[in-house]
């Protein structure tokens, strides 16, 4: 797999999202500021049931602010961690990135939102690159880590 550049104004980036997440064999990291799209959700629902461990952190300002979150993750299994960013309540954790099987990340500005899919021109790089997965499952699990100390959704 070689690294990819997709943009929402040349087609689905959800569809993208999907693909990786439906092919993740072992393991899904997401850290993202917002979440909202149904069918992002369901597909990571799809993928625990199937035995793929399923992780996230999320942004506590923004969970606690969008009731269609709320709404999504209210009866899921995933476990789900809340944290700010580096100045405590008030700044963000504003990360969008993914990792699957720890083999393949995505990262860029695409929130997984239906503001993203539908409305916004958004961007997401796909890394295949050993190292650059790495770097990202590094600062997932610090965000775990701080997110587990805190208070869970």
């Amino acid at each position: 797999m070689n690294a990819e550049l997709l943009l929402t104004r040349s087609g689905s980036v959800a569809e993208a999202i999907e693909r990786l997440i439906g092919a993740s064999e072992t393991s899904i990291d997401a850290a993202l500021y917002r979440l909202n799209l149904p069918r992002l959700a369901r597909a990571l629902e799809e993928a625990a049931a199937r035995g793929v461990r399923v992780r996230l952190v999320l942004d506590r300002n923004k969970y606690e602010e969008t009731p269609a979150t709320r709404d999504l993750l209210a009866n899921s299994a995933i476990p789900c961690l809340l944290g700010y960013g580096r100045e405590g309540p008030g700044s963000k954790m504003h990360h969008k990135f993914a990792i699957f099987d720890g083999k393949v990340a995505i990262t860029g500005s695409y929130n997984w939102t239906v503001e993203s899919e539908e409305q916004n021109f958004e961007n997401l790089i796909v890394l295949p690159e050993a190292k650059l997965v790495e770097v990202l499952q590094r600062e997932f699990e610090a965000l775990w880590k701080e997110g587990a100390e805190g208070s869970r959704k």
